[in-house]
């Protein structure tokens, strides 16, 4: 937790130079369009500092340059300082991108990158809407892109492009060099110092792992390469191997730094305050991990035997001090200034008395102050009976 920025009380500044320090604790923020009551790379932030707000966001990314967006497990918002390394992940989406896009698109896409390129050199930033004004559109669905829009995003999967800011949540590309602090563009490290990086900036902010969890934190190496830098690391007595005993009580290997467990006895004790959470998270995003670690099973969809929905398509975990306490369904409805919530689901052995009813209450008015709402509202039946995941 204390890796993560859930140790403490989740106050202090929340802009400029404290929110980039913030985010790069955290590695990277991972960016997601669903909206429910805000956006999850919001979400993330504002439960590790409530005086948080998304223009703050806005500016780190759009003004000072301070991240840049492009993926790593998913998209994300990246430390820009960390560029230099992605310009191995152009490659290796190069490479993957086009042995799969081919087949998946519409064909035309490859004949519009010089087109492309050449209106955003001559006439500036673009956005899906500006190109191929000419070529049908689909439904709109992922495999459904008219030829223009794919190349776009292949451009900038591969380093042509960069996101230079988002209108709304539709993308907007401009040339890399023109968004990319010019100090920065031009740098590359070779595959050896991208590896060094990769697996020691993830041990950084996992405090242990295994190597398939290194290579999984930023996708910049591959498994082979980070099980190939853990062999190394360990043999040079850089690392140390340690048993992570999980929530089910089973001692699992991994490696950590030499002072993983002075950092695990000194690390302070999480606030009892709850904390509604982003499903996608940090410290819960990596599922299996997730799972290890605390005995929370967490699906996105989640369906009984009889294929009914469980849960629903979006329910925010419930953090308490150290601990999952549950998963809530709420939504922001703007227009009528409510925070309405569906259904409370307590974790099994969480029992929901009076003082826990108070926390979680203080929490979902603070959540509805920061979704533009003025009260939170109470479905019928919302608090419900624990349930067990069967996987």
């Amino acid at each position: 937790m204390q890796l993560h920025g859930l140790a403490e009380q989740p106050k202090g500044p929340a802009k400029g130079a404290a929110l980039a320090q913030m985010i790069d604790r955290l590695g990277f923020v991972q960016i997601d369009s669903i909206n429910t009551v805000e956006r999850a790379h919001h979400m993330i932030l504002w439960s590790r500092r409530q005086s948080y707000r998304p223009p703050a966001l806005k500016q780190l990314v759009e003004q000072d340059r301070a991240l840049f967006e492009h993926w790593t497990h998913d998209a994300a918002l990246i430390p820009v300082a960390h560029y230099p390394h992605w310009h191995h992940r152009f490659d290796r989406d190069r490479e993957r991108l086009a042995a799969n896009w081919r087949n998946w698109f519409r064909d035309g896409y490859e004949e519009k990158f010089s087109d492309i390129l050449r209106q955003v050199t001559d006439h500036g930033p673009v956005s899906s809407s500006d190109v191929g004004a000419d070529e049908p559109r689909g439904k709109g669905g992922w495999w459904d892109w008219h030829p223009s829009k794919t190349a776009l995003e292949w451009l900038w999967r591969t380093g042509a492009l960069a996101v230079t800011r988002r209108d709304g949540f539709q993308k907007v590309y401009d040339l890399a060099e023109r968004v990319i602090p010019a100090e920065l563009h031009g740098q590359r490290s070779n595959n050896a110092a991208m590896i060094e990086w990769a697996c020691s900036a993830a041990l950084d902010r996992l405090g242990f792992a295994t190597s398939g969890e290194l290579a999984a934190y930023w996708r910049a190496c591959t498994p082979a390469e980070a099980a190939t830098w853990c062999r190394e690391a360990l043999a040079q007595g850089r690392v140390v191997e340690v048993g992570v005993e999980g929530a089910d009580g089973a001692v699992r290997r991994s490696l950590g730094w030499p002072d993983v467990v002075a950092q695990a006895r000194d690390a302070a004790e999480p606030p009892a305050r709850m904390r509604i959470l982003s499903p996608f998270d940090p410290a819960l995003r990596d599922r299996n991990r997730a799972e290890r670690l605390f005995g929370f099973q967490y699906r996105i969809e989640v369906f009984v035997p009889e294929a009914k929905r469980l849960f629903g398509y979006y329910v925010f975990p419930v953090l308490e001090g150290s601990r999952i306490v549950g998963r809530i369904d709420a939504k922001a409805h703007r227009a009528d200034g409510v925070l309405r919530v569906r259904a409370f689901w307590p974790e099994p052995g969480v029992s929901m008395g009076q003082g826990r009813l108070d926390r979680l209450a203080a929490e979902l008015a603070r959540l509805a102050d920061f979704s533009g709402c003025e009260r939170v509202e109470l479905a019928a039946g919302w608090l419900r009976a624990p349930v067990a995941i069967a996987v």
